[in-house]
């Protein structure tokens, strides 16, 4: 997925979690509702989470240089990571704690209907978000389903809104649930517990994308496809009689290591061999752009 789709949909993340969160941070200061006070924080850790996503990217885009000669892509997934910790403590925790104090001295919640009006401008605005990340999503997973996309993908920017997204209609449900139901059964300590499971999906989500952060910044290896797409160039090139390695390594969302281990006809002139070599460095990155840096090692098989 190129940078600018991504950007597309972080805007659009952090336009409408900006104005929401000020709206549902004024509602819970006026109704004194422990689910909307954690739909605000909620709102608030994701601005946050935009604006970091977006300095991720500027960082990432910067060029190679001689401390980091294979550039600094990977330092998109450090900040995708710092999100997810943002999640967790940001908006997790502290739904948890409000949720608990709540339980123990519950208070009624007044003015409901400011809720009710703030729930429902909040769906709306964030279900334009959502729509936006999960069209370009949907373009970027080809035919795999959700889950199995978001683990085999390379890019966490997209899937990274697609899950606060995702967190946020789910906590918007749970809290419009907990709030009504708190006032129809004259029950205050139904809002804490709305409060409370937001907490929880707050610490769900950010455990999924740290979990998948993680991964990316230890070093993933390329798919499965692309390295059988490797092999089936190198087989057919007519100095090859072997394939002993493919080793690949995500360096960023679209730039990719390649270290390939070759046997070569023993029989072979040094220029055949730098004539396969210089081959296989075209045809492969032909095939797969994402491959930007590309080491052959050479090894010699008596067979003509």
């Amino acid at each position: 997925m190129s940078s600018h789709s991504s950007k597309k949909v972080i805007y659009a993340a952090l336009a409408g979690n900006l104005g929401i969160a000020v709206t549902k941070s004024v509602a819970a200061y006026l109704t004194g509702s422990a689910a909307m006070l954690g739909e605000a924080v909620h709102s608030l850790v994701d601005t946050g989470n935009q604006w970091l996503l977006l300095h991720g990217m500027a960082r990432a885009a910067r060029p190679a240089d001689a401390s980091h000669p294979f550039g600094h892509g990977r330092e998109l997934y450090f900040w995708v990571f710092i999100v997810a910790v943002s999640i967790f403590v940001g908006g997790g925790t502290v739904s948890i704690y409000e949720g608990i104090d709540k339980l123990l001295y519950p208070t009624p919640v007044h003015s409901a209907w400011i809720n009710y009006l703030v729930l429902g401008a909040s769906m709306i605005m964030e279900g334009f978000s959502f729509s936006i990340a999960v069209k370009e999503f949907r373009e970027q997973k080809g035919e795999l389903g959700y889950i199995a996309a978001i683990r085999a993908s390379k890019d966490p920017t997209v899937f990274a809104v697609l899950l606060e997204d995702t967190a946020a209609l789910l906590g918007l449900g749970v809290a419009l649930v907990g709030i009504v139901a708190s006032e129809v059964l004259a029950l205050p300590q139904l809002d804490a517990i709305a409060c409370l499971i937001i907490g929880l999906v707050l610490f769900s989500t950010a455990w999924f994308l740290a979990s998948e952060s993680m991964a990316l910044l230890i070093g993933e290896a390329a798919n499965p496809t692309v390295v059988e797409g490797i092999r089936a160039i190198a087989q057919k090139n007519g100095q090859v009689v072997g394939v002993n390695e493919i080793l690949t390594q995500h360096l960023g969302p679209c730039e990719v290591l390649l270290n390939l281990s070759l046997d070569f006809k023993d029989c072979g002139s040094a220029g055949g061999v730098e004539g396969a070599v210089a081959s296989l460095d075209a045809e492969i990155k032909a095939a797969f752009p994402q491959i930007t840096r590309i080491f052959i090692e050479a090894r010699d098989k008596p067979l003509c």
